[in-house]
């Protein structure tokens, strides 16, 4: 299993577009991608629920990835929050 702390980058936080994007990127990877936020828990695989957790600006959260292609699903997921999601 491979844990990251992820911090949102983006001004306007995680709103649909980058919910979108999580779940589109979760979905390419065969592994189990769950994101956490304090004490909720959802499954980066779904748009809805990665929207549930109303992350803002400067939250961090903590991604948790196991399974054949654990690796390349954390950097995959690392990677769009790196990048703001592309919004700036």
């Amino acid at each position: 299993m491979i844990e990251k702390i992820l911090t949102v980058r983006n001004r306007a936080g995680i709103h649909a577009r980058p919910a979108a994007l999580i779940a589109q990127t979760a979905n390419k990877f065969a592994s189990e991608i769950i994101l956490e936020k304090e004490s909720t828990t959802v499954n980066a695989k779904s748009i809805m629920g990665v929207i549930t957790m109303a992350a803002g600006y400067n939250t961090t959260l903590t991604l948790r990835v196991e399974g054949a292609d654990e690796k390349d699903a954390a950097d995959a997921i690392a990677k769009l929050f790196e990048s703001k999601f592309e919004e700036e």
